[in-house]
């Protein structure tokens, strides 16, 4: 079973994690606000409606900072500990953990030095809160949280815009709908035109969320309706106008808001009480004897004072709790599976010394190269343009070579001619057969570098697409282009291997024709006869080709040369794709960040962190959601120390 002191501990202890960590609601709209969520009392009431008097009769101490004007300049979170009878009271700040203040005249003081370091002491105010607990046998477990108190003008040393500004901020707090309003409200005035009764009004119509007090009532006028005002407010729950005897009989009498919990009369220190530092332990007996005794108020004693007022706050507040903690884990988790997901996206903070930075970057170097090979291998599009490369662009650009008019009749008449020099040949031009071989052979070259520039020029594209789908790389600008100089450094190296390479492939095709090839060939002299045999036999069988240089001789010649370069065509055509993929794709697959590597190895810590530079407005938001990320978690462990009733 969840009791009362864990369940309010538990949101006393994540309010002090929400304020730690710059979450106490307001205008950040960038995250969801823990703080909102969870359920707490705003004391509203304004100038001189007795607010501090009422929370330190709650408290049983003198404690807050008193003086003219706004003294309230930042909300303070009041949470109030119930310790064992006999034990010593003390306070502690949520700005100074470690220190215990047992002397609450240094309270007072801590309390306003703290607003001036926040604030200034130009009487300006602040949304920061300040977190005070109080642990004390004479306290019910209770936190409650005093805002400045509303006001109608400035006073020197403020802005114009004071008034409104404490307005927005009482507004602030009160506007959720998980905000307890303890309105105050004083009875020696009119209660309709109470600045928390206003304002408790507008945010909470139906009045559910509403506690109003009712203070100063032993200052009323004797004999003027005192106990009708009370009962109107204690039994009725209805607030109307409140004077006790109408002095105007015009007055309107039309504006009443009702409540849904009873109001509750105070008694608070007088004036002189306090300038004689009457002890709140005696005022707290003061004011029970007060109701007690009077002959108005006794029928309703049990139902009115400050103890009662703690008490019945205490237990609806913890009912509020316990109604809200579904709703409270159902955000916490829900946030944290959020911010950890941007957290993936926006990556990881960087770690300062040399050793982690270098590690940070090898792994942003391997999660690029890992996109680059899956675009090479399929898993990415973009690698089979390579393939287009050998299946279409290699094959047209070789059909596309000039041997027509390399091998025309002219060109070969010309070529044989001039490679015959002043003896013609006797059986085969083997000279002009050499020479238009190896002028068509130089033709590849021109496809064969072609394609290898295809390729990088696909190497290249996929490099900057691989880059550009590296989310982690996204963070560091540097880092990106360092390792797109790098790549295609590299690249520019596999680029130019390969096209020696693919060079040499037509070369060797050049240096060394296959003989086979010619062999095969028709002879141009079918039988050449018996060297000793009949003239006339041998004289016919040569008279086929006794015309060298006939227009048929010529035509055979560059026939036989154009299959001979078709052979060699379809060998190119399979054999320079072979060179480029392995001088180039699998260089780069396997090598394409190896110098780096060795370059960035030598590099030392200011180097390594230069190049993990990042965008300042991700980091403060990757700053932001690690703050918020370990708040909800923090919460989260609360949540699950604590055990309630379902």
């Amino acid at each position: 079973m969840a009791t009362m002191e864990s369940l309010i501990g538990l949101v006393n202890r994540i309010q002090m994690a929400c304020t730690a960590l710059g979450d106490y609601g307001g205008g950040d709209q960038a995250f969801s606000s823990l703080w909102d969520a969870l359920p707490s009392v705003a004391v509203v009431g304004g100038q001189s409606s007795g607010k501090s008097s009422v929370l330190e009769s709650i408290v049983g101490r003198d404690f807050l900072p008193r003086g003219s004007g706004i003294v309230t300049r930042r909300p303070l979170v009041l949470q109030l500990h119930q310790t064992e009878g006999g034990q010593q009271e003390y306070a502690e700040f949520g700005h100074m953990p470690r220190r215990r203040f047992t002397d609450f005249s240094l309270v007072r003081k801590e309390i306003q030095d703290e607003t001036d370091r926040v604030t200034g002491k130009t009487k300006q105010i602040s949304p920061v809160p300040i977190h005070l607990s109080i642990y004390s046998p004479y306290v019910v477990n209770l936190t409650l949280v005093d805002l400045p108190g509303l006001t109608k003008v400035a006073v020197d040393g403020q802005s114009e815009s004071i008034v409104e500004d404490i307005e927005n901020m009482v507004r602030a707090f009160v506007d959720k709908p998980n905000c307890i309003i303890l309105a105050i409200s004083p009875a020696n005035q009119d209660i309709a035109t109470s600045d928390a009764i206003k304002l408790a009004k507008e945010v909470d119509p139906s009045g559910e969320r509403t506690f109003g007090v009712l203070t100063k009532l032993d200052l009323m006028d004797k004999g003027t309706n005192a106990l009708d005002v009370t009962l109107s407010l204690s039994l009725s729950h209805t607030l109307t106008h409140a004077r006790a005897q109408k002095k105007n009989s015009n007055e309107n009498d039309d504006g009443s808001y009702r409540l849904q919990h009873p109001w509750v009369g105070v008694v608070n220190r007088s004036q002189a009480d306090i300038n004689r530092s009457v002890d709140m332990i005696a005022a707290r007996r003061k004011e029970r004897e007060y109701f007690d005794t009077s002959p108005d108020y006794g029928h309703l004693a049990s139902k009115m004072g400050s103890e009662y007022l703690a008490k019945l706050l205490s237990g609806h507040l913890e009912s509020v709790i316990r109604a809200r903690i579904p709703s409270i884990t159902s955000l916490i988790n829900k946030n944290i599976d959020e911010l950890e997901s941007e957290m993936d996206h926006l990556g990881r903070p960087i770690g300062v010394d040399a050793g982690a930075q270098l590690y940070t970057i090898l792994e942003l170097c391997r999660a690029f190269d890992r996109i680059f090979k899956e675009h090479l291998d399929g898993g990415r599009p973009g690698g089979d343009r390579i393939y287009g490369v050998f299946d279409n662009q290699l094959p047209a650009a070789l059909r596309k070579l000039p041997f027509d008019r390399h091998l025309s009749m002219q060109n070969v008449r010309k070529i044989v001619s001039e490679a015959d020099g002043y003896q013609p040949h006797l059986i085969a031009p083997e000279q002009g057969y050499r020479r238009l071989i190896e002028g068509s052979l130089n033709y590849f070259r021109g496809p064969a570098e072609a394609s290898v520039d295809a390729v990088h020029f696909v190497l290249k594209e996929l490099v900057r697409k691989s880059i550009g789908e590296c989310q982690e790389l996204k963070r560091f600008p540097t880092l990106q282009s360092t390792i797109a100089t790098a790549a295609n450094e590299s690249l520019e190296k596999f680029r130019d291997q390969s096209k020696k390479t693919v060079v040499r492939l037509v070369e060797m095709e050049s240096s060394y024709l296959t003989v086979d090839f010619f062999r095969k060939l028709p002879q141009e002299v079918e039988n050449a006869g018996n060297p000793g045999g009949n003239p006339r036999e041998k004289a016919a069988a040569a008279a086929p080709a006794v015309d060298r240089y006939s227009e048929g001789h010529f035509r055979r010649i560059g026939s036989n040369v154009s299959s001979y370069v078709n052979m060699v065509s379809n060998t190119l055509k399979n054999t320079i794709p072979k060179a480029v993929v392995y001088c180039q794709v699998k260089e780069a697959k396997q090598n394409l960040l190896n110098y780096f590597y060795m370059q960035i190895g030598r590099k030392e810590g200011k180097q390594l962190g230069e190049l993990l530079d990042e965008d300042p407005a991700l980091m403060e938001r990757r700053q932001q959601c690690a703050q918020r990320l370990e708040l909800y978690k923090k919460a989260r462990d609360e949540v699950d120390s604590v055990s309630w009733a379902r």
